[in-house]
């Protein structure tokens, strides 16, 4: 049996209502595809999170065996031994999925897009996926957005951000006090791990917040993008 090449992901567009001049890929959390997250947000914004000059990508993972489900087919970035902060990752799963959405960055990259414009980030799954293809694989991004998410304890972006050279991309981090799945406790220690290995990261705080996003949370995340990925002046020929 002859594998075929992975096809591209699947992925939901939110195109600029101007010219195009920096991308946005929001990974969504376990379970859910681009087209729910886009949803989601729509719904706490009451339209569609939406800029003049930057395109927004919600790609959806590929259905694959989770194993904290039993091992039953999840659309998931990665698996996970457990989850928790205090095991091993599953890291083939991981730096597959890298390689996948790397893919996607260089459509961006190919529609002139420059690296320095492009920024990629998550909620839960998929602000921890967003850390390792940045940190790890694509330090020259405009940023990275964390929601709700964490590292494992002996994360390989520690590990490779301990070798690195450059400076990598400043981190925007929420998370809720009264999350129940992934614990508070988690964020604030992948935040701190980050910073001590030279990260330039904000931690944001919501009591209360569960396992969620609300409207405060993407109105602060959407003042970052714009600052983060400006708009840039019309260039004079």
């Amino acid at each position: 049996l002859v594998m075929a090449a992975p096809t591209a992901l699947q992925r939901s567009v939110v195109l600029p209502a101007g010219r195009h001049t920096a991308s946005l890929i929001f990974l969504h959390g376990s379970g859910d595809t681009g087209q729910g997250a886009r949803a989601w947000i729509k719904q706490i914004l009451n339209q569609d999170m939406a800029f003049q000059h930057i395109k927004i990508i919600y790609p959806t993972a590929p259905a694959r065996p989770y194993t904290p489900r039993n091992g039953s087919l999840s659309t998931v970035w990665f698996d996970r031994y457990k989850i928790s902060h205090d095991c091993p990752e599953h890291i083939e799963s991981i730096d597959s999925m890298c390689q996948r959405l790397t893919e996607l960055i260089n459509d961006e990259i190919k529609n002139g897009i420059a690296k320095n414009r492009i920024l990629i980030g998550g909620f839960s799954m998929g602000g921890g996926m967003a850390m390792h293809l940045a940190y790890r694989y694509h330090q020259d991004l405009a940023g990275v957005f964390a929601l709700s998410s964490f590292l494992n304890k002996d994360s390989a972006v520690y590990q490779d951000l301990k070798r690195n050279e450059s400076v990598p991309p400043e981190l925007f981090q929420c998370h809720g006090t009264a999350d129940d799945l992934v614990l508070y406790s988690w964020g604030e220690e992948t935040n701190k791990m980050l910073k001590s290995l030279g990260v330039s990261t904000s931690l944001h705080t919501f009591p209360n917040l569960n396992h969620e996003l609300n409207k405060t949370e993407i109105e602060q995340l959407k003042t970052w993008i714009l600052k983060k990925l400006p708009t840039e002046a019309a260039k004079t020929n």
